[in-house]
């Protein structure tokens, strides 16, 4: 099944008087439980691709399928529904709340989730912080957590919402190698248990020789090896 599908996509900005093609005709397909990579280096498009895919952006021409939704003319409530329902987001910049423990980190989105009530809520976030390691750091803020278990925080809040998709943009760039190496393997084991599919915008080898399938983009367009 396919998750995600991108048809003859173009992005473009205004910067002054002159006009910005941030990706040009770009076409790609996400498979049901895929560890991907989008890699290419900085300016070469591969984060406005991830920001299209998550509905942060809406193409400038083509269309954009998550599951069998076309997305690229819904409204922002509409997408932002979507987000909540379908997509989960790992940062490099881990960005969580610094005011609010672990638990708590986790448990703010789901607060916005009326579907689900709030023992199923404890649950979950029980659930995911027992699954990244950090049970035992629940009532810990930001500040009082290394660059790893932050990070962790932030893989446990992004599953939390049981997304079928889950965005990492750079989700290493933060972390030291050995950290770093640690986060992916748990990613990779919970793409592998959970069935959620992972698509990462990276530059970091690691990822990409971790990845089931690497996507190259280059000024704003798919290469083909």
């Amino acid at each position: 099944m396919t998750k995600v599908r991108v048809e003859h996509v173009w992005k473009e900005y205004k910067l002054g008087k002159q006009t910005v093609k941030a990706l040009r005709d770009v076409s790609m397909e996400v498979g049901d439980g895929e560890f991907i990579a989008i890699a290419g280096p900085s300016g070469s498009g591969k984060s406005t691709l991830l920001n299209l895919i998550g509905c942060i952006d809406t193409p400038s021409r083509g269309e954009i399928y998550i599951g069998d939704e076309e997305v690229s003319k819904k409204t922002p409530d509409q997408l932002a529904d979507l987000r909540a329902r379908t997509l989960g987001f790992i940062f490099q910049t881990f960005n969580l709340l610094p005011v609010l423990t672990a638990w708590e980190n986790v448990e703010y989105p789901l607060l916005y989730r009326k579907d689900i009530p709030p023992r199923e809520r404890r649950r979950r976030v029980a659930h995911y912080l027992v699954l990244v390691g950090l049970a035992d750091f629940a009532k810990h803020k930001p500040s009082e957590l290394s660059g790893g278990q932050r990070q962790r925080v932030a893989i446990a809040r992004a599953l939390a919402g049981h997304p079928a998709i889950i965005l990492a943009d750079e989700p290493t760039a933060n972390l030291d190698s050995k950290t770093g190496e640690s986060v992916l393997r748990l990613m990779k084991r919970l793409n592998r248990d959970e069935k959620t599919t992972f698509i990462f915008s990276t530059h970091d080898h690691r990822v990409m020789e971790m990845a089931e399938r690497v996507i190259t983009v280059s000024d704003g367009q798919i290469t083909v090896p």
